[in-house]
């Protein structure tokens, strides 16, 4: 009996809860027709379909993509404004020295 009961649970993977959670989503079954189906309880099943809003909202927000794009942007965006701080700097002390001023 545990063994089977174990077996049972082992096999609920996330594709076999995402199967379930878009039925429930689409109509095709209810919480509590799944429940008594799969002896789950229903707020777990609840749960899963909450999660899988919450998952499916995040996927939706913004694409890797873009986000990797953004980031990129913004790296390269403080590279040329480090690089141009560094270039006036030079600068700076070029013209300290051509004017003979030390630096206290």
């Amino acid at each position: 009996m545990g063994k089977v009961m174990d077996e049972e649970i082992k096999r609920w993977t996330a594709k076999r809860k995402s199967a379930l959670v878009l039925e429930i989503i689409q109509g095709k079954t209810t919480v509590a027709e799944a429940s008594r189906q799969f002896d789950l309880s229903p707020s777990e099943l609840e749960d899963w379909v909450d999660q899988a809003k919450a998952g499916m909202e995040n996927a939706l927000r913004a694409k890797p993509e873009d986000v990797r794009e953004q980031y990129e942007r913004k790296l390269k965006d403080m590279q040329e404004a480090y690089g141009e701080a560094m270039l006036e700097l030079r600068a700076r002390k070029k013209l300290q020295s051509l004017l003979g001023e030390d630096e206290t």
